[in-house]
Order: structure tokens, then sequence, then C-alpha cells
């Protein structure tokens, strides 16, 4: 029986990859959920609602990696498809808050009664329902990465111009969601969520849950990519990374390819920031920032560009080092130290952690592997002539 495509190219490091991440998603909730609270293996809420963060920017460092690791596209703005995510979240979550606002308006948003809206603009219908806005959360990001890059790839911008073109796109948004009159809540953006699916985002339960569910968003965000690049279509990105003239040369559509791995890559991005949303508790225009994007392609270059499993982890290391580190007296130095982390990297690891366990791994392992055949080679007897 031929193996499913989202499970047949995973290799033993993938695999455990996954197994981690599963039974982490299923032992911190029950930790929380059914340990007491004075346990020392039991994890508070807080720490639920922050690992439920780190795994959605693990998912965001997994889009990143699948266009630049594997297809070449440095993108400096692939935060304003995380932040259309979760603004789309964010706009079904208000309208969950009804007559329960400030203010009491069945209909409007608290931040629309303030600035005397007098009626909920167009582009808000149907956020009251669930299945709509998860819809959006998939469309929004992906109409936006579709007409960015037919134009771009159409045009053959590549490099370091396309990357601040990218940039200057997440901009253009973080200036736009900054207006009032934009119908996102302006700077403020949106917040003091009530509910989600019936559920108080607030309770423990619901926590868990979240928790829950981004874990599986990573392991199906994961199993996504590595069919992607493991398949023939990988090998033609990569092709693209490595040759792109070459490859249009051979005949293939490069612009196809480039513009159908930037949107899928679009979509788990905004996944990612649907997820997020709920469990931080407020979604605004910061999350467009230029700087963000960055960082985020940090994550990527620390943990290992090019192998799926570092980008996920250099998504992890990095966020909890900056929870650390900017939660004492080295607050003011954060960003300091992240830029000195970078250019490290970039010298002594340029294949990323992963990327150099691996270089490092693979020739011993071949040892080891050689090693053991040639033992039991030598230890094969020549068969006895007969008597």
């Amino acid at each position: 029986m031929t193996p499913h495509v989202l499970t047949r190219s995973l290799d033993r490091s993938a695999t455990v990859f996954l197994l981690i991440v599963a039974g982490l998603g299923v032992l911190i909730p029950l930790s929380n959920l059914l340990l007491p609270s004075g346990s020392m293996f039991q994890v508070p809420t807080y720490l639920v609602a922050l690992f439920g963060k780190y795994v959605c920017y693990a998912i965001l460092a997994l889009s990143i990696d699948l266009i630049w690791g594997y297809c070449g596209i440095l993108s400096l703005g692939h935060g304003a498809f995380f932040a259309l995510g979760g603004y789309a979240m964010g706009m079904y979550l208000m309208r969950q808050i009804g007559s329960r606002g400030v203010y009491g308006n069945p209909v409007l948003p608290d931040f629309m009664v303030f600035l005397n809206y007098p009626e909920l603009p167009w582009y808000w219908y149907g956020f009251d329902m669930f299945w709509f806005a998860a819809l959006m959360v998939l469309v929004v990001p992906g109409l936006l990465a579709f007409c960015f890059g037919w134009l771009a790839f159409r045009s053959r911008v590549t490099g370091v111009y396309l990357s601040i073109i990218t940039q200057a796109m997440t901009y253009a948004l973080l200036l736009a969601f900054f207006r009032n009159d934009f119908g996102f809540g302006g700077n403020n953006g949106l917040t003091d969520f009530k509910d989600i699916l019936g559920f108080n985002v607030q309770a423990d339960g619901t926590r868990a849950a979240l928790f829950i569910l981004s874990c599986l968003a990573l392991i199906i965000a994961f199993l996504i990519c590595r069919a992607v690049v493991t398949s023939k279509l990988g090998k033609v990105l990569i092709a693209i990374r490595d040759a792109e003239s070459r490859t249009r040369f051979l005949g293939y559509r490069v612009e196809s390819y480039k513009l159908f791995v930037f949107v899928l890559s679009a979509c788990i991005a905004g996944v990612a920031g649907a997820l997020y949303v709920p469990q931080v508790g407020i979604i605004n225009p910061g999350e467009f920032a230029p700087g963000n994007s960055i960082e985020a392609v940090i994550w990527v270059a620390v943990g290992g560009r090019g192998t799926l499993i570092g980008a996920a982890l250099g998504a992890i290391v990095v966020n909890y080092a900056k929870t650390v580190f900017t939660s004492g007296p080295l607050a003011p130095y954060w960003l300091f130290m992240l830029g000195a982390l970078f250019i490290l990297v970039t010298l002594l690891l340029p294949k990323g952690i992963i990327g150099t366990f691996n270089a490092w791994y693979e020739p011993w392992g071949a040892k080891r592997l050689n090693a053991e055949s040639a033992a039991r080679e030598d230890g094969v007897s020549e068969p006895k002539p007969a008597e």
C-alpha cells in the first residue's frame, strides 16, 4: 500500500519532531488541568498561553523557511500575512462580544461606537460566523500574496529588491491600519475578547484547547511543508533557489512555482496569526511592523535555513530568550543582543543550529555505518570445504 502523501516523506528526525510536538500538545494541557496548583509538575495557565504563542511563532517560521530556505525568496514582510490572519480572527472575536461591551451596542464594537460609526462597515459582514472568519484567515493573506506575487514574479523582481518591496508592503499596511477611519480600531487595535465558539477565552480549558489546536496546526503545517519540499515540486523549488535562470532555460515556468509556494506560505502564516490572537488577547497594527518580519527571518537563520525543524526550533529558542531577557535588567539591550546573535550565527554557524548539527552528524553516521558493515563482513567466515 502506498503511504499517504503527507507522511511518506518523513525520516527519523521528522518523526521524532512530530512525536515531541504531539507529546507536548497532550502533556502540557493535562498538567495544567488535572494537577493541583501547588504541584511542581503543574503548568500554570499563563505558561500554557505563553507556550501557545511560541508554537504560533514556530508555524510562522515554517512558512518563511518554505519560501526562503527552499525557493530563495527572502520575504521581509511576512509578518503582514501573520497580522492579516490575526485581524480576521480578531474581527470574529469582536463580533462575539455583542452587548457585553462598554457601550452595550449589540452590533457595533466599542471603538466604532466611540468614533460615531453610523453602521457596521460592509467588510465586517459575516464575521459573526466562525466558518466565515476561518475562511477569511486563509483567503485574505492568500489573496494579498497572490496579487503581490503575480506582479513581482512576472516582473522578475528578485533578491534584495524583492525583500525591500515586501518590507514596503508591510509598512504600508502598518500605516493604513493605524488610521482610525480604516475600521480596525486604529492604534489600539482589537481587544477585550470574551468568547470563542461560545467558550470563555480566559478559561483554563479554553487556553488548553487553543494550545492543543496550535500544536495540531504546527504538525499539519510541518507535514504540508515536508510533503512539498520532498516532492518533485520541491526539487524544482530548490533548482530555482540555486539557479533560477538555468531552471527557466530548461522550460519550467518559474513564476508559477514561486507564486504557488508564496501563496501557500502566506496561508500558513495567516493560520499562525489566527491562533495567536485569542491566546494573547489583542491584535493591533504593531504586528505589521517591519521589525517583526525581520525578527522572524532571524528565527529561521538561527535554527537553520532549509531544514523546517530548525526554523521551528529557532522560533522557540529565540522567543524564549526574548521572554527571559526582556523581563529583567537586560530588557533595554535585547535588540542589541538579538543583532549580536544574528551576527554570531552568521559567522560561526552559517547553517544554523540544525544545519550545523546535520553537517557534523552525517559524516559521523556514515563512518559508523561503514564500520558496522565492515564488522559484519569480517564476522562472516568462509565455508569450510567438505572433507
